[in-house]
């Protein structure tokens, strides 16, 4: 997940050497249900391969097509995966992600990378991350309403007090004998003359620098709700060095040690599906009221010439839903065709990509709460 907030949308909607094969599939996390898999990701292989045939050379198709070939054949790697999969060829890019949601099968080999699946992770409003801590270490989990992972912290961010504090750290922390049950079943030390209050100092510091890395590595990349999990008494003196703008007022007063992923996720969503639906409201309710003055609009064509001119500053689209064809990036003309042509994409991931590029806001949003019908709903900034 860390690898994924890094590239998008910066990379991922920068310019690309055409063809860009993009390919999707929902897997498994769990055996016999897993098998089934790498047989799907074959056919959709052969579908890239086929729509790559009817304009690029053969020996152009098998080369960018290897790296899937050789992805098929890694036994190892479809034993771990999680709810979906994407793969990105361009060039000499390849960008491979397990997704925490399951995403609709697709094959697509266009001019550009199809990323509406991907803007359906990042861009959807119930999305948050949990700081599991304790005044030895910490865990970072990513989720939604559906799943919740154990993420790697990015790079820069001290999993432990002794990573944080190094040789800052008091004598009485330095002797790390064992990983047990502790006050989070997290690294027990024994050390001797450390002075109550020379604990606390160190706490502290640790509590001020995990707050900085993850704001920095974490927060900021990927914009989420950052949900605090640790036991009552830890929750007080992390909030007080605290400078990160999106922790959570509410938090979880349990012990992420203790409890698996499944009840982390249960008691996170009890807090965040109000926040969801607030923001989805207050966005439905804007577009609306923006429509209503001609400053909005779920017309296709009327957004796609908005967009171009930057005039789009929040944009809902629905989730699943696909409209093939072509967005003419100059002047906004539309021009429907068929998705599996080469050449042809998603409309409404184009104009998701148009509108992110001219630094408008777009949420992905299930057909069930869509303000319309046709997919789509763009409220103006001017």
């Amino acid at each position: 997940m860390v690898q994924l907030a890094n590239d998008f949308p910066v990379e991922l909607l920068g310019p690309q050497h055409p063809p860009c094969l993009s390919l999707y599939q929902p897997t498994h996390r769990r055996h016999p249900d897993n098998q089934q898999d790498p047989i799907r990701f074959r056919n959709l292989v052969k579908a890239l391969e086929e729509s790559l045939k009817q304009k690029y050379p053969n020996g152009a198709a098998q080369e960018l097509l290897a790296p899937f070939w050789a992805l098929a054949g890694e036994g190892g790697f479809w034993n771990h995966a999680l709810d979906g999969l994407a793969v990105l060829r361009a060039g000499d890019l390849l960008k491979v992600y397990r997704l925490q949601r399951p995403v609709p099968e697709r094959a697509v080999v266009a001019d550009s990378f199809h990323t509406k699946p991907l803007m359906r992770i990042f861009q959807s409003a119930d999305r948050y991350q949990i700081l599991g801590l304790n005044r030895r270490e910490i865990r970072l989990y990513e989720g939604n309403r559906d799943a919740l992972d154990e993420i790697e912290p990015a790079p820069g961010v001290p999993r432990t007090i002794v990573e944080a504090l190094g040789d800052q750290l008091t004598e009485s922390h330095q002797s790390v004998v064992s990983r047990g049950a502790g006050d989070g079943g997290g690294v027990v030390r024994h050390g001797h003359g450390g002075k109550k209050d020379e604990q606390e100092g160190d706490t502290e510091r640790f509590f001020r620098a995990v707050d900085r890395a993850v704001t920095e590595r974490h927060s900021r990349p990927g914009g989420l709700p950052l949900m605090l999990a640790a036991l009552p008494e830890y929750h007080a003196p992390f909030r007080a060095v605290s400078r990160n703008p999106l922790l959570m007022g509410e938090g979880l007063g349990v012990n992420p040690w203790a409890v698996d992923a499944g009840q982390l996720r249960l008691q996170a969503w009890e807090k965040v599906e109000p926040i969801y639906l607030r923001r989805l409201a207050d966005l439905i309710e804007d577009f609306h009221k923006a429509k209503a003055k001609h400053m909005g609009t779920d017309d296709l064509s009327d957004a796609a010439r908005a967009a171009v001119e930057g005039r789009v500053g929040v944009l809902l689209v629905e989730a699943d839903r696909v409209v093939p064809g072509l967005l003419d990036g100059t002047d906004g003309r539309i021009e429907l065709g068929r998705l599996g042509h080469p050449g042809m994409d998603d409309l409404l991931d184009d104009l998701a990509e148009m509108v992110m590029r001219r630094k408008g806001e777009v949420v992905i949003v299930p057909a069930s709460r869509m303000p319309g019908t046709t997919g789509l709903a763009a409220t103006y900034r001017f």
